[in-house]
C-alpha cells in the first residue's frame, strides 16, 4: 500500500484540513478516490499502486491506445522536441534515461552522447534495446554511483508510488553537479483547472497517475531529495486544435484532424506562451543539478 499523502504532507505540498475528494473514480477503475489540495491545487491518488507487474507486462500501453489512438506522432513530437530542448544537458555527455520506454529519445540522440543507458519495466522493450545496441536494464541498483552527467524522465514520476525514494537513486549515479530533467503532467492543466472540461478530466484523471503536480510541488519534491538550482517551466505538449477539440467533442485528437491546419509554429509558440503566463500548460519540466559536493 501507497502513502502518497504522507509523502505530499511531509514536503509540505498538501495538507490534512485542505483535502476535497476531487473524483470518486479513475478512467479505468470505478472503485478509486482522486483528491485535490484546495490550497495547493496538487491532485493525488492514496493508498493505491498498480504494481510493478503492470508496467512489466505493458499490457497498460494497449488500453491507453484504444482510447486515445495511435500515439506514434505524439511519440516523434515529443522526441524532436526534447532533442532540441534539451541538447545542452546530452550532447557529448552520459545520459540515462530513467523510464525509457520503448528507448524513442535514446535512439534519437545516441549519436549525440557519449554514451547512453535505458531504465525500464516493461521486458519486452529491455531486450528490444539490449539487441539494438542501447544498453538497457531493469533497475537503477545494480548501476554504479556518480557515473552519468546527466539523467533524463519524461513523465514517469507521477506513476510512482515512492518517487522520493527513486530521487535519490538519481541523484547518487549523477556525477556531482550533474543533471536531472524531468517532466510531469500538470495539474493546473488549462482543460482542468480553468475550463474544468469534464471529458478531459475523465480521461486524465487514471490510476496510473498517482500525482498530478503543480510547480511548487514539483520544486519542493526536488529540493527535499537533495537537488539544487532547481528550475520548473511549463511545457505545452497539445496544440490549440486538440483542445478545441475536446471542447467541443469531448475527445482527443484534434491535433491529426484537419483542424490541425490552424496549429502554425507560431500559433504554438504563442498558445505555450499564453498558457505559461496563467500557469496552465499541460506539462511541467524541472531542470536541477546534484549537489556539487
Amino acid at each position: 500500500m501507497t502513502d502518497v499523502f504522507q509523502m505530499l504532507s511531509d514536503i509540505g505540498a498538501v495538507a490534512k484540513e485542505h483535502q476535497e475528494l476531487f473524483a470518486h473514480r479513475t478512467r479505468d477503475r470505478e472503485d478509486l478516490n482522486v483528491y485535490r489540495d484546495r490550497l495547493s491545487g496538487v491532485i493525488y491518488i492514496d493508498g493505491f499502486y498498480a504494481g510493478d507487474e503492470v508496467y512489466e507486462d505493458g499490457d497498460y500501453r494497449k488500453a491507453s491506445l484504444s482510447r486515445a489512438g495511435s500515439r506514434d506522432y505524439e511519440i516523434m513530437c515529443d522526441v524532436e522536441r526534447r532533442a532540441a530542448a534539451y541538447r545542452a544537458f546530452v550532447a557529448g555527455r552520459s545520459v540515462l534515461e530513467f523510464g525509457c520506454g520503448d528507448g524513442a529519445f535514446l535512439q534519437r540522440v545516441r549519436g549525440e552522447v557519449t554514451t547512453c543507458i535505458g531504465v525500464e519495466l516493461q521486458r519486452d522493450y529491455v531486450s528490444a534495446l539490449n539487441e539494438d545496441g542501447i544498453e538497457c536494464c531493469s533497475s537503477l541498483d545494480s548501476l554504479e554511483g556518480s557515473t552519468y552527467d546527466t539523467v533524463v524522465s519524461f513523465h514517469v514520476l507521477e506513476h510512482l508510488p515512492d518517487p522520493m525514494s527513486v530521487l535519490f537513486e538519481l541523484k547518487r549515479v549523477l556525477k556531482p553537479g550533474g543533471i536531472l530533467v524531468v517532466e510531469v503532467p500538470h495539474a493546473r492543466d488549462l482543460l482542468i483547472s480553468e475550463l474544468k472540461n469534464k471529458a478531459f478530466t475523465d480521461f486524465t484523471l487514471w490510476s496510473q497517475h498517482l500525482v498530478l503536480h503543480t510547480r511548487e510541488s514539483l520544486r519542493r519534491l526536488l529540493t527535499a531529495a537533495g537537488f539544487e538550482n532547481i528550475i520548473v517551466e511549463g511545457v505545452q505538449r497539445y496544440s490549440l486544435s486538440n483542445h478545441l477539440t475536446w471542447l467541443s467533442k469531448g475527445a482527443p485528437g484534434g491535433h491529426k484532424s484537419a483542424l490541425s491546419a490552424i496549429d502554425t509554429p507560431d500559433l504554438k509558440k504563442s498558445y505555450e506562451a499564453a498558457l505559461n503566463r496563467i500557469d496552465a500548460t499541460d506539462t511541467l519540466v524541472a531542470i536541477a543539478r546534484a549537489p556539487a559536493q
